[in-house]
C-alpha cells in the first residue's frame, strides 16, 4: 500500500490525533508569540525608567507606507489653497490684458435670435413631431394587426433614418445659426434614441402577448391558467388581471408618448415610477441654479474662452508645437471648469427640473463618475439615461445575437462617436471627425487605464482624469482651427 493511500486510509482515531497535534501547534505559537510581547512591554517599562529619560521609540516615518498614517487633510486643503491661487492670478491676468467682456445679452445673438436664418432651427424641432406621429401610427397599426412584422420594421428604420437625415439636408442648404443648428440636431439626436427604444419595447409587449395566446390555445393549459390567475376572459380573448399597472397594448396613446417624449430618458416602459407630488421648493433651487449657472458658463466663455482660443489661432497656423501645447494647457482650467459647471447644470438642474415638473421617479442621472478607475466606469456612470439606452437597446441585444463583448463594446463606441461628430460637424459645416476618432481612442486608452489600475488605482484615477481635461481643449482648438481656416478661404474666394 502507498504512502498516500495509507494516509487516506487512516483510522477516525489517527486523523483526530492529527488535529489535534495541529491545534498544539497553533496554541504553542500562539503563547510564544504572547510571550514575546510580553517580554517587549516589560522591556520598555525598564527603559522608560531609566535615569536618562529616554525620548525614542521604534517607529516608521510618518510618510512611509508601514506607518499606516492615512490622514492628509492637511495636504489636501493645501492643494486647494495652491489651486484657488493659481487660478485666482490667472482670473487677474485676463481681467487686466482685456477688461471685462462679459455681456449677459450677448446671449441672444449667440443664438442668433435676431437673426433669420435662426428660423429654421425652431420649425426644426416643431417638424419633430412628423416623426413622433409617424411612429404612434406604426405602432397603432401593428396592435391592430394590420400590419406585418417586417413591414413595420422597414417603416420605423425608414423613420429613423429621416431624423437624422432631414435636419442634415435643412441645415446644409439654409446653413442658418450654428448654435441653434446644435440645439436642433440634439433634440433629434434624442429623439431618434427615444423611438428606438418606444419601438423595440412595444415588440417585446406583442411577442409576450403572443405568446400568452399561444399557451391559451392549448385547451388543458387554458383551464389551469384560468383557474391559477382568477383572472376574467374578455371579448377579444385576453384576460383581465385587475392588475393597477397598464398593460399592452393600452399604452398607445399620444398623451403616454409625449410623456415620454419630455421624460428626462431615453428608455421606455409601459409604467415610469412616479413621484407623488411637486416639491416646488426643491423645483424652485433647480430652476436658481439653472439661470444662474447659464449665465456663469457664459461669462466665463466670453472672458476666458474666446479670447485664449483666439490667441491660439497662430501657433496652431505655423505648428508651433511648443506654444501650441502651451495654449492647449491655457485652455484646459477654463474648459474644465466649464466642463464641469455644464455637468451640474444639465444633470442636476435641468433634468431634476423636468423630471420634478412630470413628477418623474427615477433621478439618477448620474453616479460617482469622479470615481473611476477605468475609462469604462467614466462612460458607464457619468451620462446613466445614455448608459442605460446603450445597455438595454444595443450592448444586450447585440449578446443576445452571438456577438462577443468586445465587438459590443466597440460598437456602442462607434454609435457615440458618430453622435458626437454629428452634433458637431453638421452645425460647422465641416467634416474633420476629430470628435469620431477621439472617441474611438477610447477604446485602446481604456485598455491603458486598465493596465494602470493594476499597479495602483489611484494613478488610473489621475489617468481618467488627465484624459478629460486634455482631450477637449485640443478638439476644440482642432475644430475653431479649421472653422476659422475655412471660413477665411471661402470669405477669399468670394472676394476673387
Amino acid at each position: 500500500m502507498s504512502v498516500w493511500e495509507a494516509g487516506v486510509r487512516r483510522s477516525p482515531r489517527h486523523r483526530g490525533r492529527a488535529r489535534g497535534s495541529n491545534s498544539n501547534a497553533k496554541l504553542r505559537r500562539i503563547h510564544s508569540t504572547n510571550e514575546v510581547e510580553e517580554t517587549l512591554r516589560e522591556e520598555e517599562k525598564e527603559r522608560a525608567s531609566q535615569p536618562d529619560q529616554p525620548c525614542h521609540q521604534h517607529q516608521d516615518a510618518l510618510l512611509s507606507s508601514a506607518s499606516g498614517w492615512t490622514n492628509y487633510r492637511g495636504i489636501l486643503n493645501l492643494c486647494v489653497v495652491l489651486l484657488a491661487m493659481a487660478n485666482t492670478r490667472l482670473v487677474l491676468e485676463n481681467l487686466l490684458k482685456y477688461g471685462i467682456l462679459i455681456d449677459p445679452f450677448k446671449i441672444l445673438s449667440v443664438f442668433g435670435a435676431y437673426d433669420i436664418y435662426s428660423w429654421p432651427n425652431a420649425l426644426l424641432v416643431m417638424f419633430s413631431n412628423i416623426f413622433i406621429l409617424a411612429a404612434f401610427i406604426i405602432e397603432i397599426l401593428l396592435s391592430k394587426e394590420t400590419l406585418s412584422e417586417g413591414l413595420s420594421k422597414f417603416l420605423h428604420f425608414l423613420n429613423c433614418a429621416a431624423i437624422l437625415i432631414f435636419p442634415v439636408a435643412v441645415i446644409t442648404q439654409i446653413k442658418p445659426n450654428a448654435i441653434g443648428a446644435f440645439v436642433a440636431l440634439g433634440i433629434y439626436s434624442i429623439l431618434f434614441l427615444k423611438l428606438i427604444s418606444y419601438a423595440m419595447v412595444n415588440k417585446w409587449c406583442r411577442d409576450k402577448v403572443q405568446e400568452e395566446r399561444d399557451v391559451r390555445k392549448r385547451p388543458l393549459n387554458r383551464r389551469i391558467r384560468a383557474k391559477s390567475e382568477g383572472g376574467i376572459t374578455m371579448a377579444n380573448g385576453s384576460i383581465d388581471t385587475g392588475s393597477r399597472f397598464v398593460q399592452y397594448p393600452d399604452n398607445l396613446n399620444l398623451a403616454d408618448l409625449y410623456y415620454f417624449m419630455l421624460a428626462p430618458t431615453l428608455c421606455y416602459e409601459l409604467n415610469f415610477p412616479r413621484s407623488e407630488r411637486i416639491r416646488k421648493r426643491f423645483l424652485i433651487r433647480r430652476i436658481i441654479e439653472m439661470l444662474f449657472l447659464a449665465e456663469v458658463m457664459l461669462g466665463l466663455i466670453q472672458q476666458w474662452i474666446v479670447p485664449t482660443v483666439a490667441n491660439s489661432m497662430k501657433p496652431f497656423s505655423e505648428m508651433d508645437f511648443s506654444r501650441c501645447l502651451e495654449r492647449i494647457m491655457k485652455l484646459a482650467v477654463p474648459n474644465h471648469f466649464i466642463w464641469l459647471i455644464f455637468f451640474y447644470w444639465y444633470f442636476h438642474s435641468c433634468l431634476n427640473v423636468v423630471g420634478e415638473i412630470l413628477r418623474f421617479g427615477d433621478r439618477q442621472f448620474y453616479r460617482d463618475w469622479w470615481n473611476s478607475e477605468t475609462i469604462t466606469y467614466f462612460w458607464q456612470n457619468w451620462n446613466i439615461p445614455v448608459h442605460k439606452w446603450s445597455h438595454r437597446h444595443l450592448y444586450k441585444p447585440m449578446l443576445s445575437y452571438g456577438f462577443g463583448k468586445f465587438t459590443a463594446k466597440v460598437v456602442v463606441f462607434l454609435v457615440s462617436a458618430f453622435f458626437h461628430e454629428y452634433l458637431v460637424s453638421v452645425p460647422l459645416q465641416m467634416w474633420r471627425c476629430w470628435a469620431f476618432f477621439g472617441m474611438l481612442s477610447q477604446v485602446p486608452l481604456a485598455y491603458a487605464v486598465h493596465w494602470v489600475n493594476g499597479f495602483s488605482p489611484m494613478y488610473s484615477n489621475m489617468c481618467v482624469w488627465l484624459s478629460v481635461i486634455i482631450g477637449q481643449p485640443i478638439a476644440i482648438m482642432m475644430y475653431v482651427h479649421d472653422y476659422v481656416l475655412q471660413n477665411a478661404l471661402e470669405a477669399g474666394a468670394a472676394t476673387t
